[in-house]
């Protein structure tokens, strides 16, 4: 495998699990918007400077970003007791929820439509389970 089959195949899989967790009428979040909630996610309670350094953003992006899902009510901003120059953000017990909900699902049946060979979707699926294990 080179490094363009390892891109396509990452971008294959992304595509998958969006499939696997997306829902109908879902929001519709910029890329920038998803990678400063991600963030928020995986590192609650983060100053807008800290999400900043971890996303690489520049500081008034991540302000704007988190702005618009504060509006649509996905992240709670609050300002730092210990400091009041600082906000901290984290996201809403909703959010946490869906996150939760959506991860638990099982990608059987989007594997399954995508190979179309039941045998070689089991296949697939355990050697991604393999690989999940090797790697993450």
């Amino acid at each position: 495998m080179d490094g363009g089959q390892l891109h396509r195949l990452g971008k294959r899989l992304i595509e998958l699990s969006s499939q696997v967790t997306g829902e109908a009428g879902d929001l519709s979040l910029t890329p920038g918007e998803a990678a400063v909630l991600e963030d928020v996610i995986k590192h609650p309670a983060s100053s807008i400077s800290e999400i900043h350094q971890r996303t690489g953003f520049v500081q008034s992006h991540v302000s704007a970003s988190v702005s618009r899902l504060k509006a649509r009510g996905l992240v709670e901003a609050e300002t730092d007791p210990g400091d009041g120059r600082r906000t901290r953000v984290r996201v809403t017990d909703g959010v946490l929820q869906a996150v939760t909900r959506r991860a638990a699902r099982s990608v059987d049946q989007v594997i399954g439509r995508a190979i179309g060979d039941t045998a070689r979707a089991r296949r697939t699926t355990e050697l991604l389970e393999e690989l999940a294990g090797i790697l993450l």
